[in-house]
């Protein structure tokens, strides 16, 4: 098994390119979604939040087509804030929060996604691209279907991480800093029209 990951500024995007690795055959249970929820847009239209308290529910599966909030969990993620997450690697690093001190949160997404076989690098710049409003999808696949699942998410207007670290470099950017203050809607606004293409 491998690992795709794809980081989106429009959780549309992200849906899109759920909706083609689940028809190209991908299981949903090897499917994650984290995004950024600041704005709290998608307990609002979805009603993900009902039993879901900080850090609960997280392990649900992506729903299909159409139903991919379904079942989705709410947690904080120190430096990011509230997110709406589902899928193994949420479930990893809620449960690598939940032994950890202060901080563990982020820690425990970027260490789900560095032994995934995301590099450390990459594994920042997808956490900071989270806390700027972005959506991460992140997929094991057979080594078969790797090529492909790759070739979806770069479809499906992912953000090329070398690009972006490029572009947070020139704001003085160096690494995810999960002491920071979250972006709130404004500021998550701000950055995706920075970006838009």
């Amino acid at each position: 098994m491998k690992t795709v990951t794809g980081l989106f500024d429009d959780y549309s995007d992200a849906s899109a390119a759920v909706s083609a690795l689940e028809a190209r055959g991908v299981p949903s249970d090897d499917i994650s979604i984290v995004s950024n929820n600041a704005d709290d847009r998608y307990t609002k239209e979805t009603n993900a939040a009902e039993g879901a308290g900080a850090g609960a529910g997280i392990g649900a599966a992506v729903g299909g087509v159409g139903g991919l909030l379904t079942g989705l969990g709410i947690m904080a993620i120190p430096g990011v804030g509230p997110v709406v997450a589902a899928g193994w690697l949420a479930a990893t690093a809620a449960g690598a929060a939940a032994g950890a001190v202060a901080g563990g949160a982020a820690g425990g997404l970027i260490g789900a996604m560095t032994e995934s076989g995301v590099s450390e690098e990459h594994a920042h710049v997808y956490a900071e691209g989270v806390r700027r409003g972005g959506t991460l999808v992140t997929a094991r696949v057979d080594d078969s279907v790797y090529a492909d699942a790759e070739a979806i998410l770069r479809r499906s207007n992912w953000v090329d991480p070398d690009v972006r670290r490029a572009a947070y470099a020139e704001q003085g950017w160096t690494r995810f800093d999960e002491t920071l203050d979250p972006y709130g809607p404004a500021e998550i606004e701000k950055e995706r029209l920075r970006y838009r293409r």
